[in-house]
């Protein structure tokens, strides 16, 4: 426990700005309760009203939990949800925020990265978010090049950007923790993406393995990999071609994560990578309901706005 105890104080105390006479739900899963645990611990010092939420893992990224558990993330003032499957993207996470909840969480977080992501200069990351978003705001197209063949361009239309700095401390704000990372769901999207970094369920790609997916009119039409082929399929059988939705692009500001390690929560925020996500964008800006949301990392990506290469940050 002691070694969880330093993240457990960033989250609870610097990111979600706990205090005394607001109430805090946890929520874990049978594979995060020691992280869980830590949360509440830290919460416990500061307020009476905290409660600890264990459920069994679910079964895909992006998948409802169970009523009980979205009707107290619901009714708190805070939250924080360390889960093996993540909850980013239910409707039980917007349904908090939109009822004024401020909370983040922690999706496929484990120990290592709970200790390692969550000790970084959390200013730094909000003044690179403060700075990328205002370069890509207002923008009507975003093109992304690799040398190992991404070629694809977004169209934004009237989508907003997003940051995550990891502040929590407004009422219905949201973040992902371990945090650093500005975002968008795009309108449209066209071309071809390999992604070299991580992905689920593979995790960290090693060299010469990549992931090909092509995009025509917004939809993921190709993919070159049989289990995420399959994954993305399962989700179709349910809402049909919504599916294969085009959901996000973002682009990491985290300059504390200097190298990939294989989660997705911690390596979609490493400085100058982009993240490209397949399936549900409706808690980001979107309009599309699907019970998955699959994100690749991009290495090395050269980012255009509107024609004018981006500076990317630098860890």
């Amino acid at each position: 426990m002691s070694e969880l105890r330093a993240g457990a104080e960033t989250a609870v105390r610097q990111c979600l700005d706990l205090v005394a006479d607001e109430s805090c739900v946890i929520v874990t899963d049978d594979k995060r309760e020691p992280i869980g645990e830590a949360l509440y611990e830290v919460a416990r010092e500061i307020t009476d009203d905290v409660s600890l939420l264990r459920f069994p893992p679910g079964d895909q990224h992006g998948a409802e939990p169970s009523a009980p558990v979205a009707a107290a993330m619901q009714r708190a003032d805070t939250f924080l949800a360390p889960t093996t499957k993540s909850l980013s993207h239910t409707r039980a996470r917007s349904d908090a925020t939109d009822a004024g909840a401020r909370g983040a969480t922690l999706p496929g977080i484990t120990e290592e990265v709970f200790i390692t992501g969550l000790d970084a200069d959390y200013d730094r990351i909000r003044t690179e978010c403060e700075r990328t978003i205002e370069r890509v705001s207002g923008a009507d197209e975003i093109r992304v090049t690799t040398d190992r063949g991404t070629d694809i361009t977004f169209e934004l239309g009237n989508r907003e950007w997003f940051d995550d700095t990891g502040d929590v401390s407004a009422a219905g704000s949201f973040s992902n923790l371990p945090a650093g990372e500005v975002f968008i769901s795009p309108e449209s999207a066209e071309g071809t993406y390999i992604v070299d970094g991580t992905m689920r369920p593979h995790g960290l790609l090693e060299d010469g393995h990549e992931l090909e997916f092509v995009v025509e009119d917004g939809y993921v039409t190709e993919i070159s990999d049989d289990e995420i082929r399959q994954q993305v399929e399962e989700g179709a059988t349910e809402v049909g071609d919504a599916a294969y939705n085009l959901a996000e692009l973002g682009i990491g500001t985290n300059v504390g994560v200097t190298e990939l390690i294989g989660s997705v929560l911690l390596d979609e925020k490493a400085a100058g990578t982009v993240h490209i996500a397949i399936g549900d964008n409706a808690g980001i800006g979107g309009e599309t309901e699907a019970p998955l949301h699959l994100d690749g990392i991009v290495r090395d990506p050269t980012v255009y706005v509107d024609g004018e290469e981006l500076e990317l940050p630098e860890a």
